[in-house]
């Protein structure tokens, strides 16, 4: 039994921003193909404690910019939630636009200790020169950040293990947490985190019966999935709140995979309280 749990993708954002967000998950069906209810639809109070009351210990605040002139709106947000709401990792976001790496320095000397970047809504090529002093600033400090890569549910331009991978080929030691395990392309992603020692899967929504449906993890790579969760490179994600089914679903989906207990409490907890440990 987890007693407590660790969940690196967990969104908190502007009250107005959220509701657009749940705007769009209402409109999911016709976008993705099926309904896409959000369960847990309520004040953002009300939704810090249905994480307390699950026993989410630790959780994130992310947030992404999917335009210019957002990102540090958004961080000031994030940062701010968190410096107020116990258990929250100071989170952050950039997007390529002038000004970047003079922000992504500011909420880094704030404490930002994750980040997000979602390729897929942001549809920018993570490549880009005008990021690269970002990426390189992020691997100095050994900050993680969430990358949206995967094709799932979606594909887009600049989604898949190629521009990411050649993001990492550059920076090799930039610390890559992929979102939803890679999905679709789980063994390209897989490859990612065996290759560079600083890169990790999330199991966001991943092998749920949601995704179970769309984009099934594929049997014969479970082994590579265990090994990497008992060496420290996969950590639980859920996509809290935005998520069509309740949160002990996720749970029950990593522990019918049957990878041990050790791997199980590994991911739910060990590995991200490791990964977050205060450093000094």
């Amino acid at each position: 039994m987890i007693e407590r749990y660790a969940d690196v993708h967990t969104h908190f954002l502007p009250p107005r921003m959220m509701r657009r967000v749940w705007e769009y998950f209402d409109r999911a069906g016709p976008a993705i193909g099926r309904p896409w209810p959000i369960t847990y639809r309520g004040s953002e109070q009300e939704r810090v404690e249905a994480l307390r009351k699950l026993n989410v210990e630790m959780f994130s605040a992310l947030a992404y910019a999917h335009r210019p002139g957002m990102a540090d709106d958004l961080n000031d947000w994030t940062l701010a939630f968190a410096a107020r709401t116990p258990g929250c990792l100071p989170s952050a976001t950039f997007y390529p636009e002038p000004g970047v790496e003079a922000y992504a320095q500011k909420a880094l000397d704030r404490g930002a200790r994750i980040w997000k970047v979602h390729l897929q809504v942001g549809g920018f090529d993570p490549r880009l020169p005008e990021l690269d002093a970002v990426w390189g600033l992020l691997a100095e400090a050994g900050t993680p950040v969430v990358v949206h890569a995967g094709s799932g549910p979606l594909p887009a331009r600049f989604t898949g293990p190629g521009p990411i991978g050649d993001v990492l080929r550059r920076h090799p030691g930039l610390a890559v947490i992929v979102a939803h395990a890679g999905a679709p392309e789980y063994e390209g992603f897989l490859e990612l985190a065996e290759h560079y020692e600083q890169v990790r899967l999330d199991t966001t929504m991943a092998f749920t019966d949601f995704f179970e449906q769309m984009a099934p993890f594929p049997r014969e790579l479970r082994p590579r999935l265990r090994e990497l969760g008992l060496t420290g490179k996969v950590l639980l994600g859920s996509d809290f709140p935005n998520i069509p089914y309740p949160y002990e679903h996720q749970i029950e989906a990593l522990a019918r995979l049957e990878l041990g207990d050790e791997w199980l409490r590994a991911v739910c907890w060990s590995n991200a309280q490791r990964l977050f440990a205060p450093r000094g």
